[in-house]
């Protein structure tokens, strides 16, 4: 509601020789009171206007594709945001033993894209792996810079799970099955774990760590 504040002059009469100088003053009130009149407080943010601020943060913090003019194609992105992100339910997951020496083994978990349009992936797998023993272990990120990327129909994107192998000659930590769920996503894969144990460290000093890479696709990918 608009409040209006009215400020009027008060003249004295005095006498009838003043009556011109009494016209003139009242003159001036009126001219005060329409420019007081004209004068508002300052907009107030409607709750549509607090929404529309929330929605933009979000979308600000969603968004991997950047804007259609200079886009940096380097990215693999240039949609501009305008590609829904891939899902669990347009995406094929499957994994493989990549291991190539005795020390540091890889396991390559790719995903890939089922749908009859293209989607958006971009950052870091979720995986927690279950050993034989009933035990959840995360894997942590491992630093690397994720890269926003578009899959077309049947395109497919990867992810590395680095582990310490197990060449102590015992029987080290057996893993059965592994959750991983998609960048930006909550529908998790269970896959079987496809690699050997993982060595016992007990968190020595210098011990190899599993760690996760972020996801890329085939061609700038770990399975690349």
């Amino acid at each position: 509601m608009r409040t209006t504040f009215r400020f009027r002059k008060r003249t004295a009469t005095v006498g009838a020789a003043l009556t011109a100088v009494l016209a003139l003053a009242l003159t001036a009130c009126n001219g005060d009171d329409s420019a007081s009149g004209s004068t508002e407080a300052g907009p107030t943010a409607s709750a549509d206007e607090t929404g529309g601020e929330g929605e933009a943060d979000q979308s600000a913090g969603t968004s991997t594709g950047g804007s259609d003019q200079g886009a940096d194609t380097s990215t693999g992105d240039t949609s501009g945001g305008k590609v829904d992100p891939c899902r669990s339910g347009v995406l094929d997951a499957t994994a493989a033993d990549n291991t190539t020496d005795k020390t540091n083994g890889v396991v390559t978990v790719t995903f890939k894209n089922v749908a009859g349009s293209d989607c958006r992936i971009n950052g870091f797998p979720g995986v927690d792996l279950k050993t034989s023993l009933g035990d959840t272990l995360s894997v942590d990120r491992n630093g690397e810079q994720a890269v926003p990327q578009i899959l077309k129909e049947d395109e497919t994107a990867a992810f590395n799970i680095t582990f310490p192998v197990n060449n102590s000659g015992g029987s080290g930590v057996r893993l059965t099955d592994m959750v991983v769920t998609p960048p930006n996503e909550v529908e998790p894969f269970t896959l079987t774990w496809p690699a050997g144990t993982l060595a016992v460290t007990d968190g020595e000093d210098g011990a190899k760590k599993m760690e996760v890479s972020p996801v890329g696709k085939v061609s700038d990918s770990p399975a690349g």
